[in-house]
């Protein structure tokens, strides 16, 4: 570099540091080095580092191993090691396919990171995170994360909001997160191969079981409470959240629950039957030309993957009640549906709160052409091009479908109308109608209808629009939220609500009952109403029960 060049560099470096200085900018301080953050756990040393903002110091640790695993084997528990291991780097997540570019808008995925991030994918993929506050006695509620992708993909670090350290600063509380099995290397049923593969089917449950055990047992030496532990999920990591308040070896092991956008049927509400998920290794085993589960070992993810993503559309063409990658009522290890029949016992005592975004998968097909979406929507359009459209979807019904929408969210648009989400509200309803019932401990019910300023708003809010809010990361989120005051203004009262609930399993508003049907409204500001949307969803599912 010429001389010239260095003194253009440091001039235009001084200057960048005087504004940041002059705009009161605050960094994190990460501090690092032989004995700091270092933590004794079952099976040895672990260190992590130490991130320091505002003199709140957070001890944070990646890639902590809870457990082991051989194929299609359940988990099994770590061997000591000798010396300090580091847990400064993400580990290994489940094998699965890969993402797109044009997925980023709709997971907060920030550009830098998505290009660089090329994780291990490994069977061994029984790894977790912790963000918290300090090591010491001070028992502060636990927060475990799932994530989302169904049970088919996904992981504790694909996503930059997923980082939990603002959420553990905020609220004084330990923050952890998952990675377990998925797919076919988690949810492949060949128990009828043998007895060594009994629990085959449902491999991804049992790693979350031993992830919480190991929580249960580990989480005190990081300053958190055993005895106040909170899951929270969203999409699938909600599903999977309701699969475990219904498995037995789970009991015990977390006491409230947090679902978020993820109670479907046949991934949550319901699971497949046994016969169905034999019959997808069934025509997996035939597609690869084996006989038997062992030579499976001999055959690579993604021929595996291509094969049995084959026979799971094989088997539901054949007429089996299956959706896709998913754990198995096997009437042992999971004996019955989680919710459909009523919640077993082991979740009477479990606080629930329970929730979906308004417009979810609506708008979601509007990501893939951004370019024409961004001015060519709801927002831009006359009131004759809104009348037309709701004609054309709602027919001889648009006039009291415009109207109850109106009279559930009074602020909202007509055209606001043609995006209301009803495949998960509606289930969402079911789960906290039936929680409700039990007559145990009390349900919370929410409705977030924030919508994303971003590219002319035409996203609305979509599946996965709250996760900013819920973890404090608006500054990780800007391409989705488009940050500011406003937003962040927001999130401080979301992730408010979901702390509070962790710690005390009330998140600041009346608890859910058929009667009442008491729902916070997630919007700039937040309100209670009650059963707000029920005309509406009698006009839009009129033949679902809830």
């Amino acid at each position: 570099m010429s001389i010239s060049m260095r003194r253009k560099f440091f001039i235009c470096a001084f200057i960048f540091a005087l504004a940041l200085a002059l705009s009161g900018a605050a960094f994190a301080e990460i501090i690092s080095g032989p004995d700091i953050a270092v933590v004794e756990v079952e099976g040895g040393k672990l260190q992590g580092y130490i991130s320091n903002n505002n003199n709140i110091n957070i001890y944070t640790y990646h890639g902590v191993p809870y457990a082991e695993a051989e194929l299609f084997m359940p988990p099994s528990k770590l061997k000591s090691w000798d010396g300090i291991k580091m847990a400064v780097t993400y580990g290994a997540v489940s094998p699965q396919g890969t993402s797109q570019a044009e997925d980023m808008f709709a997971a907060h995925w920030y550009w830098p990171l998505w290009q660089t991030r090329n994780y291990q994918q490994d069977n061994n993929c029984q790894n977790l995170n912790i963000w918290t506050p300090g090591l010491d006695d001070a028992k502060r509620p636990v927060m475990v994360w799932l994530h989302g992708g169904g049970f088919e993909a996904g992981s504790s670090s694909v996503e930059d909001i997923y980082d939990g350290e603002n959420l553990s600063r905020k609220g004084d509380v330990v923050v952890v997160s998952v990675n377990h099995r998925l797919n076919v290397l988690g949810f492949l049923d060949l128990s009828a191969y043998g007895s060594e593969y009994k629990y085959s089917g449902n491999l991804g449950i049992l790693d979350l079981v031993a992830a919480l055990e190991w929580i249960k047992n580990n989480i005190a030496a990081f300053g958190g409470d055993p005895d106040n532990i909170t899951l929270f999920g969203q999409s699938g990591g909600g599903a999977k959240i309701l699969t475990l308040m219904a498995t037995p070896a789970a009991k015990n092991l977390f006491h409230k629950a947090i679902e978020q956008s993820g109670a479907v049927e046949l991934m949550g509400i319901t699971l497949p039957d046994q016969k169905a998920s034999r019959r997808v290794a069934e025509l997996t085993l035939k597609n690869l030309e084996v006989s038997h589960p062992s030579e499976l070992k001999n055959i690579n993810y993604a021929r595996l993957r291509a094969a049995a993503d084959k026979a799971m559309a094989q088997a539901i063409k054949e007429g089996e009640i299956i959706y896709s990658w998913s754990p198995v009522k096997d009437g042992d290890y999971i004996p019955a549906d989680p919710v459909a029949n009523g919640f077993p016992e082991q979740a009477k005592n479990i606080p629930l709160l329970i929730g979906s975004c308004l417009n979810e998968w609506q708008t979601v097909p509007l990501f893939a052409n951004m370019a024409i979406t961004q001015s060519d929507n709801k927002n831009f359009w006359t009131d004759a091009q809104v009348n037309l459209k709701l004609k054309e979807k709602y027919g001889d019904k648009a006039d009291a479908i415009i109207k109850a929408f109106k009279q559930a969210y009074p602020s909202k648009k007509a055209a606001d109308a043609l995006y209301v989400d009803t495949w998960l509200r509606a289930r969402a309803l079911k789960t906290m109608n039936i929680k409700a019932a039990q007559n145990g401990a009390p349900v919370y019910a929410y409705v977030f209808t924030w919508e994303t300023p971003v590219m002319g708003g035409y996203a609305m809010a979509y599946h996965c629009s709250e996760l900013p809010f819920v973890f404090n990361n608006i500054a990780l989120s800007e391409m989705s939220t488009g940050g500011g005051a406003k937003a962040q203004a927001l999130a401080d009262k979301v992730s408010q609500a979901w702390i509070n609930f962790a710690r005390t399993g009330n998140p600041g508003w009346e608890n859910y009952t058929h009667s009442k049907g008491a729902t916070m409204i997630i919007d700039d500001e937040l309100a209670v109403a009650y059963h707000h949307d029920a005309e509406l969803m009698k006009l839009l599912m009129p033949d679902y029960e809830y």
